[in-house]
């Protein structure tokens, strides 16, 4: 349980990123542009709103500069980028430490979602320099599974669909579809880690989805929104010898978010963050006030933890807000879609 507010937490945190002694090259030097002092005036999570959004520095910023000095040189960090929707992908590096610590996490909630051990991988997600590959890699093996993985660059589909190339996305999804074929029909796999619109894409292949439902254990879906009636429709109808778990992450949170285990079939898919490490709020964008739960609003992401601090982040989605596990922090969210517009460009989800 965490402090009402998470106090304690939040000041240990601005103590670490704004020592000298600790804190990153890049907040060091940004501290000096703020008009407050993080480590007498920051001190609990509603103080956060006074930090900028900095997340589109992080296009241009040399990554060595967001490591703490704290870590000397046992940080051994990993460069990942963003999918790119709104722009140049922007750019974060997870420590080791915290890499295993949102590993373990992400793990112990596949647990409580009855989620197999000791199975074997498919994840139709990005890799390269997108984190989400390599969490699903990292995750298998913790869990004692192989994983096996597809080429899929998330930037060429978003690239041409917004040059109004649907003739050569659509050429590309197949090229997709035929790599997961190829796993699913030769290995014995248990987990299917995917995007929605790539379990859509499965779907209209009848053999695919026979191999699906005979050997899937359970879909972990994540990456882009999964609207209420086509989940219902994958898991009843299309899927309905596997288990759905949705996952709702990004690049700037460092990580993900997990769906609440234990919900009925007829209730809105709830994601719970990493808290304290990772929390939401949910905001008028209009007024910047968080609105009321139950209602609609546009997603705030703070993450904090030795490896990074970015707060204040204006995600590019929209949901529901929701109560809190007991004993948590910040905001659970619930029917996560994407805005229509964002920074001045238009959202492109693609494949992911």
């Amino acid at each position: 349980m965490v402090e009402q507010n998470g106090g304690e937490f939040v000041r240990e945190m601005m103590k670490w990123h704004f020592s000298p002694e600790t804190g990153s090259p890049f907040w060091l030097k940004r501290a000096k542009t703020l008009d407050f002092d993080p480590l007498t005036d920051v001190r609990d999570f509603d103080d956060l709103g006074l930090f900028p959004n900095v997340v589109d520095e992080l296009r241009d910023v040399g990554v060595r500069e967001l490591i703490p000095l704290g870590y000397g040189d046992e940080h051994d960090a990993r460069v990942y980028e963003s999918g790119g929707t709104t722009g140049q992908p922007k750019r974060v590096m997870f420590t080791a430490e915290w890499e295993r610590r949102s590993i373990e996490w992400f793990s112990e909630r596949l647990d409580a979602h009855g989620v197999p051990r000791n199975i074997d991988w498919l994840s139709a997600v990005p890799s390269g320099p997108h984190n989400v590959g390599a969490m699903a890699a990292q995750t298998a093996a913790a869990r004692g599974g192989l994983n096996f993985g597809i080429d899929l660059d998330p930037r060429w589909v978003k690239k041409l669909l917004a040059e109004g190339r649907r003739d050569m996305a659509g050429a590309y999804t197949d090229h997709l579809i035929e790599q997961i074929g190829y796993i699913l029909s030769s290995q014995d796999v248990g987990v299917l880690f995917a995007t929605p619109p790539m379990l859509e894409h499965l779907a209209q292949h009848d053999d695919l989805v026979e191999l699906v439902n005979r050997k899937i254990r359970t879909i972990i879906w994540g990456g882009t929104h999964l609207d209420a009636d086509t989940r219902d429709l994958l898991r009843d109808e299309v899927f309905p010898s596997t288990k759905l778990v949705g996952g709702y992450g990004s690049t700037m949170m460092l990580g993900t978010s997990v769906e609440r285990p234990g919900l009925r079939d007829d209730e809105p898919c709830v994601f719970d963050s990493f808290a304290p490490y990772t929390t939401f709020r949910v905001i008028d964008p209009e007024t910047g006030q968080v609105v009321p739960y139950g209602e609609r609003g546009q997603v705030v992401v703070n993450h904090m933890s030795r490896a990074a601090l970015l707060v204040n982040n204006i995600e590019r989605d929209c949901a529901t807000r929701i109560a809190p596990e007991a004993g948590s922090i910040g905001d659970s969210v619930a029917d996560v879609a994407p805005v229509a517009s964002f920074g001045g460009a238009a959202v492109i989800e693609g494949v992911y």
